[in-house]
């Protein structure tokens, strides 16, 4: 998951960076795993690496997050490589 944080989300990150853990706990309460997260210099803001059961579970999950006006997600299903090496000599 990709994200860009609005305004407001700045405002609640500069008077509250713990947020940022308290946003995984959150997250991980949809069912959902967090194994990374990074903040990032560039066209986005966070880099979150979840793993979810299936994709409407994510899908849940960053709409409930977007929902409150203070950021915007990307999300992508990714692939192993070996996966999909697999699947291609099938």
């Amino acid at each position: 998951m990709l994200t860009t944080l609005g305004p407001g989300g700045w405002e609640t990150l500069s008077k509250n960076p713990d947020r940022i853990l308290e946003v995984r706990a959150e997250v991980e309460s949809f069912g959902l795993k967090v194994i990374a997260q990074y903040a990032l210099m560039g066209q986005y803001d966070f880099l979150n690496v979840i793993e979810a059961p299936d994709e409407k579970s994510m899908a849940r999950a960053a709409i409930e997050l977007a929902a409150r006006g203070t950021m915007r997600t990307t999300t992508m299903q990714a692939i192993a490589v070996e996966d999909l090496v697999a699947s291609l000599k099938a």
